[in-house]
């Protein structure tokens, strides 16, 4: 250590011991965040933007906006019941083959859905890692399960 301007003490190096960053582990009870880092636009033309009505962009980030509110585990559990949140079961669905836009590792993951409004918005579909959901599609008009 040697001083610097002003007299302040300062530091010339990092012991060796400080230089690994420690591991940050999310608390369950996280509110959810969202990422569009995976969002497929190009892939699947069932999730196509072109199938939104007008007004659909303005109901979908106001329910994002909402479900920021909601805790993870609240949403794992499905005690959110106007979310109408749950694991998607790729077997039940039109694309059995689940996010094959994704690499291994991220199709392998759960994959998740909620609703945007009662029946006439559709579904947004994604994965959820920690505390994060990632937007893969956004399904307008149900056809997911069509």
């Amino acid at each position: 250590m040697g001083k610097g301007k002003h007299g302040k003490i300062i530091r010339n190096s990092i012991p060796i011991s400080s230089k690994q960053i420690p591991e940050v582990a999310i608390p369950p009870d996280e509110f959810l965040k969202f990422s569009f880092k995976h969002l497929d636009l190009l892939t699947n033309k069932k999730f196509s933007l072109r199938l939104c009505a007008t007004g659909y962009l303005d109901k979908f980030l106001n329910r994002l906006r909402d479900i920021c509110g909601v805790k993870v585990s609240d949403f794992r559990e499905g005690k959110s019941p106007s979310l109408r949140g749950h694991a998607i079961a790729w077997g039940d669905t039109t694309e059995k083959g689940g996010f094959t836009c994704l690499n291994k590792q991220l199709r392998a993951m759960q994959a998740w859905q909620f609703e945007i409004t009662s029946n006439k918005h559709g579904r947004v579909h994604g994965v959820l890692l920690d505390n994060i959901f990632y937007v893969v599609w956004i399904d307008p008009c149900h056809k997911l399960y069509e």
